[in-house]
């Protein structure tokens, strides 16, 4: 069976530094985007940012308030045991 690659997004940091991120999720809550994010690194924690749209331009916005995270994340973990993810992604 042939195996699809997750979407990968490039970002820049606050220090100019490149950081490669595949898409592990978008979905809307509290009348907002976001988007889950996972480096190449399984050690690493998910990011969770904010998309924000600009006229046709979309940008990804961090998140600060660490309840609204936890918010996201918990729901992100019932849905995911409601309907595990395709298990033919390729997480590379």
């Amino acid at each position: 069976m042939e195996r699809k690659i997750r979407d990968s997004i490039t970002v820049i940091d606050e220090k100019g530094s490149e950081i490669h991120l595949y898409v592990e999720a978008l979905f809307d809550m509290f009348g907002e985007t976001y988007a889950l994010l996972k480096t190449h690194d399984e050690n690493q924690d998910m990011i969770v940012m904010r998309v924000e749209n600009d006229g046709s331009e979309q940008y990804l916005e961090s998140i600060e308030d660490p309840n609204t995270i936890e918010n996201i994340l918990d729901a992100y973990e019932i849905a995911v045991d409601a309907q595990p993810i395709d298990q033919n992604f390729n997480e590379h």
